[in-house]
């Protein structure tokens, strides 16, 4: 098999691996999130793709991220919690991790260098960055903090 995202695996938010091979032939939308950010309402439109594509084959990643400007500084119960309690969030949801410098999560290594961003910049800017993965685990495309995930629709059900 060649390089895709199913050769990693990551703790979700209570400490247990998942391996990503678990989503194969899905679409994945990956997006490295914060509870105190002001694109944090992003999180109503992601419940909202999830829900209305989860049957025809979405699955929403959520990845907490505290690198940009410290707002995602509570515990992966916290995080959880708020998203349960604020968005009522029932997509995957994966523990804290970095997505930049030396101690960046595998998964976001390899999506940084399979879709660059800006200039061809690999490194993230800031929270709410998300990664399009087609069926095969490829990554097709990267968008930046202020693509509302609704503006993603099209793109993703040509995927599905």
């Amino acid at each position: 098999m060649s390089q895709s995202i199913y050769q990693f695996s990551a703790k979700n938010y209570k400490g247990e691996d998942v391996a990503l091979e678990k989503f194969a032939d899905k679409v994945l939308l990956i997006v490295n999130t914060a509870s105190a950010c002001g694109f944090t309402p992003q999180y109503e439109g992601l419940q909202n793709l999830y829900a209305e594509l989860q049957d025809k084959g979405l699955e929403v990643l959520a990845f907490p991220c505290n690198q940009f400007g410290k707002q995602e500084k509570g515990s992966n119960e916290e995080i959880a919690s708020f998203c349960d309690l604020n968005f009522h969030i029932t997509f995957p949801l994966f523990e804290k991790i970095d997505v930049n410098g030396d101690n960046a999560h595998p998964l976001y290594k390899y999506l940084k260098q399979e879709a660059k961003g800006v200039l061809g910049s690999e490194k993230i800017k800031w929270n709410f960055t998300k990664f399009l993965v087609d069926k095969s685990g490829k990554v097709v495309k990267r968008y930046g903090s202020i693509t509302k995930p609704e503006a993603i629709k099209a793109d993703i059900e040509k995927l599905l």
